[in-house]
């Protein structure tokens, strides 16, 4: 499907998250940089010696890639400042795809979490992004009218039983885009919001139990399918792009439907009488 040109021509972007190429910040910074965006990319130093982020910087440009543990105020802060001077200037746009829990990738039980690792879930899932808005609000480091965009799941707001504590993540990451998104648009009227995207098959993603029954379940359920990783980076843009430039605040679902669908035709047909 072709899509307006230069939506971002002129637009100067950071995009944390990128792993490799099944990763929707990876997808993001691709189409971000073909609408015409110069980028910046960063990921924690672990996630940089176990990925691919430098093939990509090469297909966007020549990006530079800024090593960044987001839950380092220090390092947050360096990473601004390297992008305001690679840039010449403020960032246009933000893309926070970061989760990780180390009680969902050892098996815990909800109800039986280690607490250490809950507070490194929701400080590496959440906390990173309040602590990437302190900074660049600090730093006066978005223009004005500026977009960040943090990925999200509707676990936030219904029980998915094997998502375990990262949905409580999901749900702090969700009240920060609110409050960050009141304070900052008021002050220099930047715009905040996530994206509730559809089970997508991604490192992250693949290391939740039952995680692709789960996607032929959710794509049953939905009535335009599962929205895949390529299709997030295309509603990603459009979020940086001027085109949005009143929406703020939000908790935006991009799933084909599946969050406003009690129940479809399909589900209630595995239900039926088995036919001889």
């Amino acid at each position: 499907m072709t899509m307006a040109e230069n939506l971002l021509k002129g637009k100067k972007g950071i995009i944390f998250g990128a792993l490799n190429d099944q990763s929707i910040a990876w997808k993001t910074a691709l189409q971000a940089h073909s609408q015409g965006a110069e980028l910046v990319l960063t990921n924690a130093p672990v996630a940089m010696r176990m990925g691919e982020i430098h093939e990509l910087a090469k297909q966007v440009g020549d990006a530079p890639v800024v090593p960044a543990d987001a839950t380092s105020v220090e390092d947050l802060t360096n990473l601004f400042e390297q992008a305001m001077e690679h840039f010449g200037g403020q960032v246009d746009f933000v893309l926070h795809s970061i989760g990780m829990s180390p009680n969902v990738r050892k098996g815990k039980h909800y109800t039986d979490i280690n607490y250490n690792w809950l507070s490194t879930t929701l400080d590496v899932s959440a906390i990173s992004l309040h602590k990437t808005l302190a900074v660049a609000k600090k730093m006066d480091a978005i223009s004005e009218w500026g977009s960040v965009v943090a990925l999200t799941y509707i676990a936030a707001q219904r029980i998915f039983p094997d998502y375990g504590d990262m949905a409580d993540a999901k749900s702090l990451l969700e009240s920060i885009t609110r409050s960050f998104g009141y304070h900052y648009g008021v002050a220099k009227k930047v715009r905040i919001n996530t994206v509730s995207q559809s089970p997508t098959i991604t490192t992250a993603g693949s290391g939740v139990k039952g995680f692709d029954e789960f996607i032929a379940y959710s794509e049953s359920m939905s009535p335009l399918g599962n929205a895949d990783g390529q299709a997030c980076a295309d509603y990603c843009v459009s979020l940086f792009s001027d085109l949005t430039r009143f929406v703020t605040m939000q908790n935006l679902f991009h799933d084909g439907g599946f969050s406003n669908t009690g129940v479809s035709q399909e589900v209630i047909g595995k239900f039926g009488p088995e036919e001889a």
